[in-house]
């Protein structure tokens, strides 16, 4: 890696035809006819003109001290194969066929434009791997260097590991030298901040190296696919800092298989409320109807005030899911967070977090169903019985019981005397309210007398 001062100082004017004489004979391309290949010629001008007797780089000699400076910084910037990714290569809407993905890659695409043409600030790009930050990145890069300016590249885990090399006794490069050379760059591009290993001296160099570029404003570009929230809060607090740093997202943080965990559909908050809630049944004797509106004045008061736990459980279609999501819909309204998961859907998300293409990691999903102000398990016992989703779920209702966080859970479970660990918080009385809707399944029409569903017209709840 040269240093950057000498390659500078070696970016001035040279004869690019080397020490031939004038008159020999070139193998090769001809010679510019211009200045017969010297690089330069004195002007063609009238005795007395300012430029008389003036010698003058030629047209040729320009161009190639342009290639050869273009080279320079071409070597000096470190991009080496990444050399061949260009702003013409990269696609504007990327590589998701969602339309927020594309949306928002089209948008980081025009703000790295904007960027090359004024670069100044700093520009963080984040999504999972293969969305495209890199090519981003180095597009940016290769722009730039283009336009003549001095650019440095460093893949965030090659570059700590060349830092720790310096220290070896084969190094030709000083450990100062290098991390200057970094600290300084007129711009910096550090690609895959978040996938070294976390070391408290990998942390201080980035810390460092970092602050020092945001005390001196020097351009910097990012790339990372971790959640900027898992993030060293000093670094993140650099890389958001109003007037300097801009956030560009390629893709969607919340993929398809992560959107419907922790939220409800528009359409079920819209259609499942406690006024459209039918606790009249479908064609229920005394007792069953009586459990319906059990049920529907437990839901109201637990929504007025969440305190503890209230578990719904009964068959399928007796309204179980309708209650809670009306739950939500009331909190909601007051501004109060909720988080909805349907059982099943919550351990498939939980393995997911474990692969690369998560955008967040296990134990930041993990922590915040533990502790959300309000969760809502939809479906409790429905997820696949193995070992792993027992135990998450174990640990999952243990640490809400235990700070008594509110909480609904919705079931089909029997909740028996026979208890296990998960059960027996579920029936503990100082917690729990557990109420069993026992009706007939809404969805059966046939249950219903015909006259009466003609005049049925408010909605049949689910769940």
């Amino acid at each position: 890696m040269q240093d950057l001062g000498g390659i500078l100082r070696k970016l001035g004017t040279r004869n690019t035809s080397g020490d031939r004489p004038p008159d020999e004979p070139l193998d090769g391309p001809e010679p510019c006819p211009r200045c017969g290949g010297r690089g330069w010629l004195t002007a063609d001008v009238p005795v007395g003109h300012p430029d008389f007797g003036q010698v003058i780089t030629c047209e040729c000699q320009q161009r190639d001290m342009q290639a050869d400076e273009h080279d320079r910084l071409l070597r000096y910037s470190n991009l080496g194969e990444l050399a061949r990714f260009t702003f013409e290569l990269l696609k504007p809407d990327g590589l998701s066929n969602d339309a927020d993905s594309v949306k928002k890659f089209r948008n980081a695409y025009r703000e790295a434009e904007e960027f090359c043409a004024h670069p100044q600030g700093w520009l963080t790009i984040t999504g999972p791997h293969g969305t495209g930050k890199t090519h981003m990145a180095a597009a940016i890069g290769n722009r730039l260097i283009d336009k003549g300016h001095v650019v440095f590249f460093a893949h965030v885990p090659d570059l700590l590991d060349h830092l720790r090399g310096t220290f070896g006794p084969s190094s030709d490069v000083a450990y100062s030298d290098l991390f200057e050379q970094v600290r300084t760059a007129p711009l910096l591009i550090l690609d895959g901040l978040g996938s070294h290993s976390t070391t408290p001296w990998a942390e201080e160099k980035l810390r460092q190296i970092i602050n020092h570029r945001y005390n001196a404003e020097l351009p910097t570009v990012v790339t990372t696919a971790n959640s900027l929230d898992d993030m060293d809060e000093l670094i993140v607090s650099r890389l958001r800092a109003p007037g300097l740093g801009r956030i560009l997202e390629l893709r969607s943080t919340t993929p398809e298989q992560a959107s419907r965990v922790g939220h409800i559909e528009p359409q079920m908050l819209k259609r499942m409320t406690f006024d459209t809630f039918d606790a009249r049944g479908n064609n229920p004797n005394a007792g069953q109807r009586a459990s319906l509106e059990a049920a529907l004045s437990a839901a109201k008061n637990f929504a007025a005030d969440p305190d503890g736990w209230l578990t719904l459980s009964g068959n399928t279609g007796v309204g179980k899911t309708h209650l809670a999501v009306a739950v939500a819909a009331e909190r909601l309204a007051t501004g109060a967070p909720v988080m909805f998961a349907f059982v099943p859907e919550l351990m498939d998300y939980l393995r997911y977090t474990f692969g690369p293409e998560s955008p967040v990691t296990y134990d930041r999903v993990f922590e915040q169903v533990k502790n959300t102000s309000l969760l809502i398990l939809d479906d409790l016992g429905k997820e696949q019985s193995s070992k792993w989703a027992v135990e998450k779920l174990y640990q999952i209702i243990v640490h809400r019981h235990n700070a008594r966080l509110p909480t609904v859970i919705t079931s089909m479970m029997e909740f028996s005397d026979d208890l296990d660990p998960i059960t027996s918080r579920i029936q503990d009385p100082s917690v729990s309210q557990l109420i069993r809707l026992d009706a007939p399944d809404y969805r059966n029409k046939q249950r219903r007398p015909a006259a009466q569903q003609r005049r049925g017209t408010r909605a049949r709840p689910a769940g």
